[in-house]
C-alpha cells in the first residue's frame, strides 16, 4: 500500500535544499506538505508584527510553489500535536518530516511532539535546514559549548567542507487526492489591521525567489568590498539576507556553494562574510546551550546592574521613536520602523546608546527589535544585545561605549544615512550633521532648522550620560 508522509514546513519556507522534504519525497509516494499557525506555542516569543507581515507573503509564496508543482499546501491554526493527529487519522500517514528550531519553548515543543506521534506507531524525522553546524556538534576539548567566538570558529572551519552540497527543489510533488480543508492564508489575520507596512512592502519581497535575487545582487556586487564597505550605513555593503535565512528561504550551504562557484571562497571579504554566518551559528549555539539567555543575562553579576529608572517611558519612546536627538540613532531607529530591518553598524549604535547612554536593560531593546524586526531572531537579537551590553559571551566590555557623533562621523561621513532617514536635517553641512546641537543662529537658519520644533535636542549628555554608566559599572565589579 502506498505510504503518505506529512512535511510540516516552520521556518523552512522553500522547497531547495529541504531535507525534511526531500526526505519525505524519497520514502513515500504521498507527501502532505502542511503549515501549522501556534504562535502561542512559542510564548514569550511569539512572532512580532514585522515577522507576522514576512510570514503572510512567505507561506504565500510557498503556496504558490507548491501548486505550480501539482500539490497544495495545507494551511491549519491550533495546537500543533492535535493538528498533526488529524491529519494522520484523516490520511493514514505513517510517516512526519520536519526540519529543526532550537529556541527553548520549540524544542520543548518539538521533543513532545516527536515522541506523542512515535508512542503512536508514526516514523518521526527531523533535519538540520537553517544552520552549517548545529549546537551540539562544535564542543571544547572539555566537551562543554564555547562562550568566545574566536575559538569557536577556528574549530568550525575545518568542518564546513562536510556539509555537503544543497539539493535541487523537486520538478514536480504528487497531487494530494485527499479531501482535506486549508485555512486561506488571509485568515491567519498576519498582517497588521492598521497598514504601517508599506515600507516593508516597497524594501522586501519575501519568499525563496526573492531570496536568490537577493543572493545574487550581493554576489555580483556588495561582496567584493564586504570586508570595508559592510561598515558604511549609506552605501548597499551588506548581502541583506538577514530575514530570508531567519524565515528559510534559503540555507547557508545554498549560500556557499553559491560563494563557491564563483570563485569566491578564499577572497579576504568573502571571509569575512562567511564568518558572519559562522556568527550566526554561534548564536544559536548559546541560546542553545544558555537558554535563559533571551530574559536573563549570561554573565550573573549584570543581574544587579543598576539600570536608570525611566518611570513614565519617556526615555524608551523616545528611542524607540527614532527622537532622541543624536541623528545617526534617531535615524537607525527610523529605518527600522520604516523597512523593518536596520544597518548591522548601526544596531550596534543604538544598542550602545540605550544600554549606555540612556541606562535602559537591554531586554527592552531586544523585546522592541523583536517585534520590529523582519529578521527577528532570537537567537542572533539575544546574542547581539547581550554583546552590546557587556553581559553576554564574547561581549564587548562594558566600558567600551560607543560614541554615536564619533561613530555617525567615522562611517557615515557625508550624512547619507542621516539625510535618508532624518530629513528635517538634510540642508545642515556634513561637519554638523551628526551633532545639530553645535550649529550656531546663522547655520540653523540658513539650513531652516528649528531645534527642539523641527528636531529634538539631546535626550540626554553623551559625556555625563558616559560617565554615570562607567560609575554604574564600577558599582557591579564592588559588589561582585
Amino acid at each position: 500500500m502506498p505510504e503518505t508522509a506529512l512535511v510540516w514546513f516552520r521556518r523552512d519556507l522553500r522547497l531547495t535544499d529541504n531535507p525534511a522534504l526531500q526526505q519525505a519525497i524519497a520514502r513515500c509516494e504521498h507527501v502532505l506538505p502542511i503549515y501549522i499557525w501556534a504562535p502561542d506555542e512559542e510564548a514569550p516569543w511569539q512572532p512580532g508584527g514585522a515577522s507576522r507581515w514576512w510570514l503572510h507573503h512567505s507561506v504565500t509564496a510557498l503556496s504558490a510553489q507548491i501548486e505550480a508543482l501539482g500539490s497544495r499546501l495545507i494551511v491549519a491554526r491550533g495546537d500543533s500535536l492535535a493538528v498533526l493527529q488529524r491529519l494522520i487519522q484523516k490520511t493514514g500517514a505513517r510517516h512526519c518530516c520536519w526540519n529543526r528550531l532550537y529556541e527553548p519553548a520549540i524544542v520543548k515543543r518539538d521533543t513532545a511532539i516527536k515522541q506523542a506521534l512515535r508512542s503512536a506507531g508514526i516514523h518521526c524525522t527531523s533535519f538540520n535546514a537553517a544552520l552549517m553546524l548545529e549546537p551540539w556538534q562544535v564542543k571544547t576539548g572539555a566537551d562543554a559549548p564555547y562562550r568566545v567566538f574566536s575559538p569557536y570558529w577556528r574549530r568550525c572551519q575545518p568542518q564546513l567542507d562536510d556539509i555537503g552540497s544543497p539539493v535541487p527543489a523537486p520538478a514536480a510533488l504528487p497531487p494530494i487526492t485527499d479531501e482535506i480543508d486549508s485555512l486561506p492564508i488571509d485568515d491567519l489575520n498576519l498582517l497588521p489591521r492598521i497598514r504601517w507596512d508599506q515600507g516593508l512592502a516597497q524594501t522586501w519581497q519575501p519568499g525563496e525567489s526573492g531570496a536568490a535575487r537577493r543572493l545574487e545582487r550581493f554576489l555580483t556586487g556588495a561582496i567584493e568590498h564586504y570586508g570595508e564597505g559592510r561598515e558604511y550605513p549609506g552605501q548597499p555593503g551588506t548581502s541583506a539576507l538577514s530575514p530570508y535565512l531567519h524565515w528559510g528561504e534559503i540555507s547557508p550551504r545554498q549560500i556557499l556553494k553559491a560563494i563557491q562557484e564563483r570563485g569566491l571562497a578564499k577572497q579576504s571579504d568573502s571571509e569575512h562574510f562567511i564568518r558572519e554566518l559562522g556568527w550566526r551559528d554561534f548564536s544559536y549555539q548559546m541560546l542553545y546551550h544558555f537558554p535563559h539567555t533571551p530574559l536573563e543575562p549570561l554573565n550573573p553579576k549584570f543581574a544587579s546592574f543598576p539600570w536608570r529608572q525611566d518611570a513614565d517611558g519617556t526615555l524608551l519612546r523616545c528611542w524607540q521613536q527614532g527622537q532622541t536627538g543624536i541623528p545617526i540613532v534617531d535615524a537607525g531607529m527610523r529605518e527600522l520602523w520604516s523597512t523593518g530591518w536596520m544597518h548591522n553598524r548601526v544596531r550596534m549604535i543604538v544598542a550602545s546608546f540605550l544600554t549606555k547612554n540612556l541606562r535602559l536593560p537591554w531586554q527592552q531593546g531586544a523585546r522592541w527589535f523583536w517585534d520590529t524586526l523582519t529578521d527577528a531572531d532570537l537567537a542572533s537579537n539575544t546574542q547581539g544585545w547581550q554583546w552590546s551590553a557587556g553581559s553576554g559571551a564574547d561581549a564587548a566590555p562594558y566600558f567600551r561605549i560607543f560614541n554615536p557623533v564619533r561613530q555617525g562621523e567615522r562611517f557615515d561621513p557625508e550624512g547619507i544615512y542621516v539625510r535618508r532617514w532624518c530629513p528635517e536635517l538634510a540642508s545642515l553641512p556634513d561637519k554638523l550633521i551628526h551633532q545639530p546641537w553645535q550649529a550656531s543662529p546663522t547655520q540653523l537658519q540658513q539650513a531652516q532648522l528649528v531645534l527642539e520644533n523641527d528636531y529634538p535636542v539631546p535626550v540626554v549628555d553623551l559625556s555625563t550620560s558616559r560617565a554615570e554608566a562607567l560609575a554604574a559599572y564600577e558599582q557591579i565589579k564592588q559588589n561582585n
